[in-house]
């Protein structure tokens, strides 16, 4: 039996316990490939942070690696969104690991740039060519074609992202491939450029590649415009955007909504954002091309390549580079390596 002082010091610390408030767990997200050296992913979170009191960790996984994680992950999904290379969009979908949301302004996505059903929508756009760090290159000429790259003068000087699990490898391929005279079903062109390409050692880098560049360890990377556009105003970098003579592809990104993810709401208030006026700004000002044209100002715009240039670039087909990816990632890794 309890004594009156011992009863005295439990009721004090009842009473205590009972007085402590209980602290609300800060509201999180997780989204799978966003990385914050990419497109400025790393802004974005900070302004999702800020305008909508969500925390969402950054994520260094490249598309492939984030539909692995998804797959295997499907019985207890860790993530509630996912950010995709345009054609790992219908993959995710085929393997049921996203879910169908609506967000906010869907209905002003084009129907090319969305699932019909809701699995996936655009949020941006890139445009595939060459990142180059001129003064990397030593007083060499800075490459202007596919071709160009063949040259035993840049040996060493360029790299590109592995086809086998990064979604711009895969574009890389592809773009390279259809310039080449190839096409969706018959990649035998771009293959035997990759192949050809290994003459010159280039270096093949499985994630994001930017500080390396800007550091001068890649001059010529196989890239997106925007990073290009990127480190040349942003970072005041000596850097370049090339779109190749023989032409090249545009790609969209895509985002969807983790099925079953642990913060569905959380997760649905993100990409309602990343379409949303400020949200697509940003993208606008990180130098990607909004899904919303209206949102990139003419200053912004002022920065970009002369449209005459971008005449060289054609709308890549996600459905059928999402049918062809497999093969490149196969060919790849056998005939290339």
């Amino acid at each position: 039996m309890m004594n009156r002082r011992d009863l005295f010091l439990a009721a004090a610390a009842a009473g205590a316990s009972a007085a402590l408030p209980a602290f609300a767990q800060p509201s999180r997200a997780i989204c799978y490939n966003c990385p914050p050296e990419w497109a400025d992913w790393g802004g974005m979170l900070r302004m999702v942070n800020q305008r909508l009191g969500i925390q969402v960790p950054p994520d260094n996984k490249n598309s492939g690696q984030s539909l692995a994680a998804l797959i295997a992950e499907k019985a207890k999904p860790v993530a509630d969104v996912v950010y995709l290379g345009g054609q790992v969009g219908p993959q995710a979908k085929a393997a049921g690991v996203i879910e169908a949301y609506k967000p906010k302004r869907w209905a002003d996505i084009p129907a090319s740039l969305k699932d019909a059903e809701g699995s996936w929508f655009t949020i941006h756009s890139g445009t595939l060519g060459f990142f180059v760090n001129t003064q990397a290159l030593r007083g060499k000429p800075v490459p202007r074609s596919w071709a160009d790259l063949l040259k035993p003068e840049y040996k060493g000087l360029v790299g590109y992202l592995n086809p086998g699990s990064a979604a711009v490898g895969q574009v890389g391929v592809i773009s390279a491939n259809l310039a080449l005279g190839g096409s969706y079903e018959n990649l035998d062109p771009g293959i035997k450029f990759f192949k050809q390409l290994q003459a010159n050692s280039p270096i093949v880098p499985t994630q994001t590649a930017y500080a390396r560049v800007l550091s001068g360890e890649i001059p010529i990377l196989i890239d997106y415009d925007f990073n290009a556009y990127r480190g040349q105003y942003g970072d005041q970098a000596p850097t370049v955007f090339v779109i190749p003579q023989e032409g090249t592809q545009q790609l969209p990104y895509v985002m969807g909504l983790v099925k079953n993810g642990p913060n569905p709401e959380q997760g649905k208030k993100l990409l309602d954002f990343v379409l949303s006026d400020e949200g697509q700004s940003h993208w606008a000002n990180a130098y990607l091309r909004p899904v919303f044209s209206a949102a990139m100002s003419a200053d912004v715009k002022k920065r970009f390549l002369p449209d005459t240039e971008y005449q060289r670039a054609q709308a890549i087909d996600v459905q059928k580079l999402s049918v062809a990816s497999k093969a490149i990632g196969e060919r790849y890794q056998k005939e290339v390596g």
